[in-house]
């Protein structure tokens, strides 16, 4: 009976994992004899006991790879064949990192890579008129925001099209940064806007390493190769250096919102210091045009394209990712369970961004990246 039990939560432990896979229908493979007893009712219900010997064979897809399935346009406001005229929604969404996020028997997309498909998308299609840009990011990698915001001016050189931002929940960090390479900012009055800065994620765990009779032994050849290392404590000289580079990425991220909305220039003391403004704040302070809604942002796009027939609103999705409202998300993919319930900072370092332009209020987003 013990075995039972340990089995019975093993395979419940398992499926709670594979939460969010998604199943495909394949024929039903059965080698041997089936018994039944019992009733079968109208409803298809089934009452009785119901044994099997042999093989009963599913197949789980993961939707890890995304290859065979390229970006779709799909309206989810509008008659597709009625009106010809399009305005696209790009949703960039949670961390901004270039690099796939992990998890167990599956891998979301690279959130780069996947905005690059969407800006080319755009391009490509000569329908679309205008753009909206629906941010629900607290930021992320100091390069990865620069990329995304690249393309964002590349789609614009390309295609002479309005690019207006709606900010959702949160818009910080790295997320400001691509709003403020559009031509116009939406935010909700109970958005979180700004975050204008740079951080880099440094742990000394020298002492919780000796607690653990951990020695850390490098061999290296370059005196500030590991600098930032969390086996000791920082040195003044690579502070100082480590410094520099926060202060010159900065000066770029402020640079560059400046470029789009000079008007900035004359507060730039009371916006650049990394601080988090309320959306109607936000406005006051200029960092977003208006106050409103999706709504607001897709009607503010038609009017900056002048047009004035009927449009229709479209996303890109692949094949399995569903889109009917122009509030719908892209699947994160499957969340993978920690194996290991304590998690000291410092100690996954590799795995994460250096410099992020992201704004940090819970420490474990450092760890998620």
């Amino acid at each position: 009976m013990k075995h039972c039990t340990s089995l019975a939560f093993t395979i419940l432990a398992f499926a709670g994992m594979l939460t969010g896979c998604r199943v495909r229908s394949v024929p039903f493979k059965h080698e041997g004899t089936m018994r039944m007893s019992g009733k079968m009712n109208g409803d298809m219900s089934l009452s009785g006991n119901m044994g099997v010997n042999g093989k009963l064979q599913t197949e789980i897809l993961t939707g890890g790879d995304k290859r065979d399935s390229p970006l779709k346009p799909v309206v989810v406001d509008g008659d597709a064949k009625k009106h010809d005229q399009r305005i696209a929604i790009i949703d960039v969404d949670g961390i901004l990192v270039d690099r796939n996020a992990t998890a167990l028997l599956s891998a979301s997309e690279n959130p780069v890579a996947l905005f690059r498909e969407k800006c080319a998308a755009v391009t490509n299609d000569e329908r679309v008129k205008a753009v909206v840009l629906r941010i629900n990011s607290p930021g992320g990698g100091a390069t990865a925001t620069d990329i995304m915001a690249r393309e964002i001016e590349r789609l614009r050189e390309t295609r002479k099209i309005p690019i207006v931002a709606c900010v959702m929940d949160v818009g910080t960090g790295g997320a400001y940064y691509l709003a403020s390479q559009c031509d116009h900012i939406i935010a909700h009055p109970t958005s979180l806007v700004g975050g204008v800065g740079i951080i880099l994620n440094v742990y000394n765990l020298e002492d919780t390493m000796g607690q653990f009779n951990i020695l850390s032994t490098p061999i290296k050849s370059g005196e500030k190769i590991d600098a930032g290392t969390p086996e000791r404590p920082i040195a003044s000289g690579e502070l100082e250096m480590l410094q520099q580079i926060a202060d010159s990425f900065h000066q770029r991220f402020i640079g560059q919102i400046i470029r789009r909305r000079p008007d900035l220039q004359t507060n730039r003391d009371l916006w650049t210091d990394g601080e988090v403004f309320a959306g109607s704040n936000a406005a006051e302070v200029h960092l977003v045009d208006q106050i409103g809604y999706i709504d607001e942002a897709i009607a503010e796009a038609k009017r900056r394209a002048d047009r004035k027939d009927d449009w229709a609103v479209q996303m890109y999705r692949r094949t399995d990712n569903h889109a009917y409202t122009v509030l719908d998300r892209v699947p994160d993919g499957v969340a993978m369970p920690s194996l290991f319930p304590i998690h000291i900072p410092g100690m996954d370092r590799s795995s994460m961004p250096t410099f992020l332009f992201m704004w940090q209020s819970d420490p474990a987003m450092a760890s998620s990246l």
